[in-house]
């Protein structure tokens, strides 16, 4: 490139984009360091995870926006598994076109006002199984609902199970995420943050097995797969960095923190972007969806493509962090 024929707001945004990048490379490289690995007093069981991954998976009908008794089938199946642990478990139902479409939700540490939403879409994509989009951060939900049970907590935590997170009403107001969202906004809850759990079963070690939205990342990070993703905006919140440091403390599992601006290409696909939208701090959990897993959005995204053994050690990360929040 020939610098000396760019005009002064194309070298400006030129230098804007490299101080992002640099931003981003720093805070995502900062994250290094050996800590002791946390015990768990209630660890993630992979035999629960995997039959969970299968009910949800294995269905009559794919879970999908047309497949509106598919959905409710799976609803009430996260409702039923709810119920046995949560100290309150409900539908949000909305409708959407003269259809009923239901957010789970269940709740611990009621006796607290502020509280945490750790969140989750099941319905998929089109006509295929979505086990890792987005099977894993449902049954995550329903881990944790479990691990959760007569915990002692500092935050009242609300797991919520979305519905209507893939096309065609991502980044519409039709969204699970978006009513809830909106739902807490109008009626004034105190709300600390937001974790949305996004893809979380797939791994790999080959070389070449990891892609960046920025390619230079890969010169600090490496090319392997092997890595879950803490991804979060510039200001981020309190709430982000107090989950940040306690997952990174808990080290179930070889952590990256991505400090990006939105428009950086994935940073907010995902339910968090509606509780960006309306003010609360949140980040996205995720193995770092198609830019690792080619089985996004494919009929190949399946159970048998997931490491089940470090997506139990994200669940336990994310239990850890929040029985540890202060």
């Amino acid at each position: 490139m020939n610098f000396k024929n760019i005009t002064k707001p194309a070298a400006s945004k030129i230098i804007i984009v490299a101080g992002l990048i640099f931003i981003a490379v720093f805070c995502f490289a900062a994250d290094s360091g050996n800590r002791p690995v946390q015990k768990s007093p209630v660890p993630a069981d992979i035999n629960l995870v995997k039959s969970h991954l299968t009910a949800l998976t294995q269905t009559p009908e794919f879970r999908n926006h047309k497949n509106i008794d598919q959905l409710n089938a799976i609803a009430d199946y996260i409702k039923q598994d709810f119920s046995k642990y949560g100290d309150s478990t409900t539908f949000q139902e909305y409708d959407v076109e003269g259809k009923i479409y239901k957010n789970v939700i269940t709740s611990f540490g009621t006796e607290h006002q502020k509280r945490i939403i750790i969140g989750a879409h099941y319905d998929v994509c089109g006509d295929q199984q979505g086990a890792d989009d987005n099977a894993t951060g449902v049954t995550a939900l329903l881990e944790l609902a479990r691990m959760l049970k007569d915990q002692k907590l500092n935050y009242r935590i609300d797991l919520v199970a979305y519905t209507l997170e893939e096309p065609p009403y991502f980044r519409t107001e039709n969204m699970g995420s978006h009513i809830h969202a909106q739902y807490l906004k109008d009626n004034n809850i105190d709300v600390y943050g937001m974790a949305s759990v996004e893809m979380i079963g797939y791994f790999k070690d080959e070389k070449d097995s990891q892609s960046y939205p920025l390619g230079v990342l890969s010169w600090v990070y490496g090319n392997k797969g092997d890595f879950i993703t803490l991804v979060k905006k510039f200001g981020a919140g309190d709430f982000v960095n107090n989950f940040r440091t306690q997952f990174k403390e808990a080290n179930q599992i070889k952590t990256e923190t991505f400090t990006a601006p939105k428009f950086i290409k994935g940073t907010d696909f995902s339910d968090h972007l509606n509780y960006w939208k309306f003010g609360y701090s949140a980040l996205m959990i995720t193995d770092t969806s198609f830019f690792r897993n080619k089985n996004y959005h494919e009929t190949t995204d399946t159970v048998e493509t997931l490491d089940l053994p470090r997506m139990t050690k994200v669940i336990d990360g994310i239990f850890l962090s929040l029985i540890h929040m202060k």
